[in-house]
């Protein structure tokens, strides 16, 4: 197939745009570079800078889009609404606006947990309430919206998937490697790994007050290559007229402390933390429940360890 990967220098759509040209798809990467780095396009796919807002004429002969470009801190939606609405949303609008005149019917959109907000029970189903407690999570939610609407008045193929905490690195059949980088870093694992590597200083806790058993956030961590499967089985799944929602996770939760502890035993570093006050629209634990995508598209984490994801992205960063 063609497609257009939207985001596909940063992380996440940098791998994901490398296993789709393994499996022999034309691929054509269109970033802005804002977050993303064009070294993380991998050989084989066509680069594109530019906006989402600038891909109408991109999407001639396209068989489908797979849409990762969105502003995704939270700290900063808190504090820029704004730029999150304008980006994500009404980017996302634009976008599918442009599929439509191409006629091209086919998106799987990179949506996130935060659309559930502080949930009610652990795991978290996809059928239950979302309550986004921040910006992101919110306008990452009016996607999903957007997208079923789409999928009901035209017709559109789409299928969401509801990532929770992706880590680790991937190596690519050509040996390239692909890891976290971000510019602002605020993932936990690569954050505690750059202590460790002796660039940062001590790793901060963000509240130890939370209802959890040691006081710390819990999150489910994934690993980015079984979150890049899930992208493959998602394009074949796409069904006209249909929006299809998955929630991919491990399905087992980690506080911040046992992730430090992790960290700690892989690379044998003391790696010092200070405890700082809670970051604001931090949930306590989001855990995923993936039976659904594992039922329905046949999907399973090869990784399910967080020592697995901790390990990899550690060497990774070494190398």
């Amino acid at each position: 197939m063609k497609l257009l990967v939207t985001g596909g220098a940063g992380y996440i759509g940098g791998v994901v745009a490398a296993r789709l040209v393994e499996a022999g798809h034309e691929v054509t990467v269109l970033d802005d570079l804002s977050t993303g780095h064009a070294d993380a396009v991998p050989p084989g796919a066509r680069f594109v800078e530019g906006s989402i807002t600038e891909a109408a004429g991109l999407l001639t002969g396209m068989d489908g889009v797979l849409h990762f470009a969105a502003k995704s801190l939270v700290g900063e939606s808190v504090e820029r609404p704004d730029l999150y609405w304008t980006h994500n949303l009404g980017g996302t609008l634009a976008l599918l606006d442009a599929m439509r005149s191409a006629g091209v019917g086919r998106i799987v959109f990179s949506s996130t947990a935060a659309t559930y907000g502080e949930p009610e029970r652990s795991p978290i189903e996809e059928t239950d309430p979302t309550r986004p407690t921040n910006p992101y999570g919110a306008s990452k939610l009016a996607v999903d919206t957007a997208l079923s609407a789409f999928a009901g008045l035209y017709g559109l193929a789409a299928v969401s998937l509801r990532y929770f905490n992706v880590g680790g690195a991937y190596t690519a059949a050509d040996g390239t490697v692909y890891r976290e980088r971000h510019t602002v870093e605020t993932h936990l694992i690569p954050n505690v790994l750059a202590v460790a590597l002796g660039g940062r200083e001590p790793v901060s806790v963000f509240g130890t007050d939370y209802p959890t058993p040691d006081g710390t956030c819990v999150r489910d961590y994934i690993h980015v290559a079984d979150l890049a499967g899930a992208h493959l089985l998602a394009l074949d799944a796409c069904s006209a007229g249909e929006h299809k929602i998955y929630n991919l996770g491990s399905g087992t939760g980690f506080s911040v402390r046992e992730v430090l502890s992790v960290c700690r035993e892989v690379t044998g570093h003391e790696i010092p933390a200070v405890v700082r006050e809670r970051r604001a629209g931090d949930p306590a634990v989001l855990v995923a429940s993936s039976d659904k995508i594992q039922r329905e598209l046949g999907w399973k984490p090869e990784h399910p360890s967080i020592r697995d994801v901790v390990a990899d992205a550690w060497a990774a960063l070494r190398a």
